[in-house]
């Protein structure tokens, strides 16, 4: 039988760290919203995918055998995450002149690119919500079957007050809510909180994707999609749930409803929520505000893309974190120092092995893990990190064994790291060294005409405080 470490999580259903109890003895069932595949992630949506990766490499760290599932939304999913507004996908389709399933094969594949970029280990299972319309359906019927829903003008809606906790994800009040609701759009709602299970009587003459089903021609609505399918790979009852916080008050609120609503009986055990990325302003980073930052633009402006999962690392998943160029700079600077202290301890290791671990060693090793063991904890993780790198009781060997070993949740790539140097060009090197020198001297004029001129060779230039260093343009 595996041992297994005692892992605790904060569960925003109890608004409490609680040790995690697998309903299977080592394994631990996860399921993860993933992207509606209408546009390019932004680095806040990838924020919360870093995130449900700590927490799957945590998993497995802790010796638990991990069953992590994730869907892709190609359907159904409106431009608001209540029942207003269009359909994702028909948005992108009037905005780039091309069929659904082109765009979400499109956005798709570079969602998974970005997390390849990212060192994101992909789920076990990826389920795309176009591929699992008979298993919505047949959840939508054991809901009918339970007096939890209702047609009107068509289409199948779910009634909130059929069960007696809705809105105990987000400790909601109906009563204050109702009470206090403005005019709601949809007219053949009896509540303001009920919710489509499935659309027949669409107001968007342009739906692509139908289906028939016993209600008419149509298509699911958002909420049903991680219902039905994280009950098909994953069992009617599983241990934990992930998604951004912004899920929890809509969203995971009525996948909660409509699958209790099913089964009868409690869905998930724990419920975990990442925090937003937040800009200068506090505000949350969104594709509806418009000029959105996503892989491609760190890539062009130089930055290692693992430099973002380095400032990610550096706040606790749960709590907000502020995004700007700056602070990204700063953290593919720690990153190339991290670099080059792993590179210095290869090659004073080089020949030697680290043998038996010595306490001193082991001590520290325990220390890291049950930093991420402890709620992902890792701000103090990477302190430990550090501190491990200089501390000199232990031989270089064993240093770089704990650094890799640790790897394995910080998933920087350390053990692929080599020395780079020589495959910059010497025409290269050599203008970033007459930039330093224009910028030593405040030339600012000759450091852009040298920063041009680099790049026109194919290289970028990211400045650290003892130079410039140049890396090769992504083609």
């Amino acid at each position: 039988m595996t041992t297994t470490s005692p892992v605790r999580l904060y569960n925003t259903l109890s608004r409490s760290v609680e040790t995690l109890h697998p309903l299977s003895p080592s394994q631990v069932k996860l399921y993860c919203c993933g992207p509606t595949v209408y546009n390019f992630a932004h680095v806040g949506n990838l924020r919360t995918y870093l995130f449900e990766d700590l927490l799957a490499r945590t998993l497995r760290a802790a010796g638990y055998q991990l069953s992590h599932v994730m869907n892709i939304t190609d359907v159904g999913h409106l431009v608001s995450d209540a029942d207003s507004g269009e359909d994702k996908m028909l948005v992108a389709m009037r905005r780039e002149g091309r069929k659904s399933a082109e765009i979400a094969e499109f956005y798709s594949n570079i969602f998974f690119e970005d997390c390849a970029k990212l060192n994101i280990i992909r789920p076990d299972v990826v389920c795309n919500a176009t591929a699992h319309i008979p298993e919505m359906i047949a959840l939508i019927q054991r809901l009918e079957k339970n007096g939890c829903t209702y047609v009107a003008g068509g289409n199948v809606y779910f009634d909130v007050h059929s069960i007696s906790d809705y809105g105990k994800l987000a400790r909601l009040d109906l009563s204050k809510l109702e009470a206090g609701a403005r005019i709601e759009i949809d007219a053949h709602k009896k509540n303001p909180h009920d919710f489509v299970l499935w659309f027949t009587k669409s107001k968007f003459e342009n739906q692509e994707l139908q289906w028939e089903s016993p209600w008419g021609r149509g298509y699911p609505g958002w909420h049903i999609e991680c219902s039905a399918m994280s009950m098909k790979h994953l069992g009617e009852e599983f241990d934990i749930h992930c998604g951004g916080v912004d899920h929890i008050s809509v969203h995971h609120t009525n996948e909660i409803a409509q699958s209790e609503g099913a089964t009868g009986k409690p869905w998930v055990n724990i419920w975990m929520h990442g925090g937003f990325l937040v800009n200068e302003n506090k505000e949350k980073m969104a594709k509806s505000a418009g000029g959105f930052i996503g892989m491609k633009d760190l890539i062009e402006k130089g930055i290692d893309p693992v430099a973002y999962r380095l400032m990610c690392l550096s706040a606790h998943y749960k709590m907000p974190l502020a995004f700007s160029w700056e602070i990204l700079s700063g953290a593919a600077q720690t990153l190339e120092k991290l670099k080059r202290a792993v590179l210095v301890l290869k090659a004073e290791a080089q020949g030697s092995t680290a043998g038996g671990m010595s306490s001193a060693a082991s001590e520290i090793r325990a220390k890291f893990f049950d930093c991420f063991f402890n709620d992902l904890n890792a701000p103090q993780a990477l302190a430990v990190m550090w501190g491990a790198l200089s501390e000199k009781s232990i031989s270089a060997a064993e240093r770089l064994a704990l650094i890799l070993d640790f790897d394995c949740i910080l998933g920087l790539g350390a053990a692929g790291w080599r020395e780079q140097v020589d495959e910059v060009p010497a025409q290269v090197r050599q203008l970033v060294s007459e930039r330093d020198n224009a910028r030593q001297a405040k030339d600012w004029k000759q450091s852009d005409l040298l920063r041009d001129q680099i790049k026109a060779l194919g290289y970028t230039v990211v400045d650290f405080p003892d130079g410039g260093k140049a890396r090769k343009l992504a083609s």
